[in-house]
Parts: structure tokens; sequence; C-alpha cells
């Protein structure tokens, strides 16, 4: 039987972090609301020993296999297992290698991890997350001109959480909050290199996100911040001063992190791309 009432196991096999693997299945696993994948996640499996465990596993809790290995004698003797056991797998990457070695004619290296390397881009991103850490919630504002991307907005916009989406992609981003009490940095005012963009939401929206917040935190006496007309003025202060400097607008009311970051990722790429043109 492939699934066990709403559920079915889902075993993520791979000789580095399980990072693209974990992506890819739950991609895929979130098209099927009826039914939850139980993950059992095994990285670093580099030896026989290591597959062993893996296929004790396997064995004990049946499931779809998919697995990100480059050594044969590994790969080989998994598929044999999930063959002789009747279950499906996987390689992810093995068709999109396959792919790159007939179009470039190169045979692969067969580097375990190898777009983990301590290149430059690593120390890029590492150099933006401890950029972005700094520069959270408006801290340190004499330094937002060394940011790539600013992000402003009211209380739970997702500022923070997108900001350090991006700077895992290498993206310099600090973020301020806009409180129609509070006059906003003079810095935001001039700044020239970064991309300033102001992440909105429904009024509707971030009161749902603040009652939640509310609750987690155990407080009830906070009617202010989740007052709808208070809200809403927020709302429109925020608007008013994107129209002002001309801040990039963004609506997150319907995104997920990954979607705000993605759509400010556009943003900057297309301005850096019309920065080079001129």
């Amino acid at each position: 039987m492939p699934t066990t009432g709403n559920y079915f196991h889902l075993h993520l096999v791979s000789d580095s972090t399980g990072e693209t693997l974990i992506t890819v299945a739950r991609a895929v696993a979130a098209q099927y609301a009826n039914v939850t994948p139980v993950e059992h996640v095994y990285p670093l499996v580099r030896s026989q020993k290591q597959l062993d465990r893996v296929l004790d596993e396997i064995e004990e809790a049946p499931g779809i296999v998919l697995f990100t290995l480059l050594e044969k004698d590994l790969v080989g003797r998994l598929e044999a297992k999930c063959k002789e056991m009747n279950i499906p797998s996987l390689s992810i990457i093995g068709p999109v290698m396959q792919l790159f070695q007939a179009y470039l004619g190169a045979a692969t290296t067969g580097r375990v991890g190898a777009q983990h390397t301590l290149n430059a881009e690593y120390f890029k991103r590492i150099d933006a997350l401890n950029y972005t850490m700094m520069h959270d919630d408006g801290q340190h504002v004499e330094g937002l001109e060394e940011a790539d991307v600013v992000l402003v907005g009211v209380s739970r916009t997702s500022k923070t959480p997108t900001s350090i989406y991006l700077a895992n992609r290498g993206i310099r981003t600090a973020n301020v909050p806009l409180v129609p009490s509070i006059p906003i940095p003079h810095q935001l005012e001039t700044l020239k290199k970064p991309l300033v963009v102001s992440l909105h939401a429904t009024p509707e929206r971030l009161i749902q996100v603040r009652q939640n917040r509310l609750l987690s935190m155990g407080d009830r006496d906070n009617d202010n911040y989740i007052d709808r007309q208070a809200v809403a003025d927020e709302v429109a202060f925020a608007r008013r001063l994107s129209a002002k400097f001309n801040w990039a607008q963004l609506d997150v009311t319907r995104r997920s992190i990954e979607e705000s970051a993605a759509a400010v990722m556009k943003l900057f790429t297309d301005r850096q791309r019309q920065r080079l043109s001129e």
C-alpha cells in the first residue's frame, strides 16, 4: 500500500547536505494537498556502512526514495535494493548531469558537495548575512548606503525574513520599519546606491498576522496594534512615503517569503541591468 491514512514515507538520501533534495521534494509534495510526506533525511551518505543504515530504515518504512549520490557503487546498491522491494527510486541530479554532459561533451568531476566549495561566492553570501544581521530593524542606519537593497515597511510585512533570504543569495540587505509616529532616518531619504523597496500588505492581512503575533506573545492589551483604522492609516502612511521618495513598491499580501524575495531580486537585477546600459 503506497500510503497509510493520509501520509506516506519519503526517503531523501544525499552525499552532501541534502538541501537540493529537500527543496525539490517539498516543492512536489506541496502539490498533493490530501497526503503528507513523512520525511526521512539522510545527509552525508558517502560509504557502504552509512548506506547500510539507510537501507535498513527504508526497509522498515517503505516509500518513495529520492537521492543525490555520485558514487556509482552506492547508487547501484540503492537502486537494486529499491527494485528488490518494488518501491520507486529516482536520482534528482542524474538526468540533469546527463543533459549537461551531452551538451558540453565533457565528463563530470564527480566531486561531492561541489556547490558548497569555499569560493568567492560563498564568502560573498557570508558577508551579506553579516551585513543584514547588523542592519536589521533599523539598526546602524549610518551604513545603509553600503546595502544592495533596503526594505522598508510597516510592522509584520516580513521585512526581516525576506532580508535574510536575500542575504543567503549574496545580496546585502538592510530593513527599516515605517512607523507613523516616528520620523524616518534622514539617511533613508538620500540613498543613491541601494534599491529601496517598500513592502505593503492589505490592512486585513496585517491585522491577521499581528493578532497571531500577539497571541503567541500572550499580549492581549495592544489594541491599537490591530485596530482596523490605525492599521489602515499605517498602510496609507507607507504608501505616501513610497510615492514621495519614488521607492519601488511590492505587495506581499499573498506572497510567501520566497516569492517576495524573488520579486525583489528581479527588481534588483532589472535595476543593475538598467544602470549598466546608461
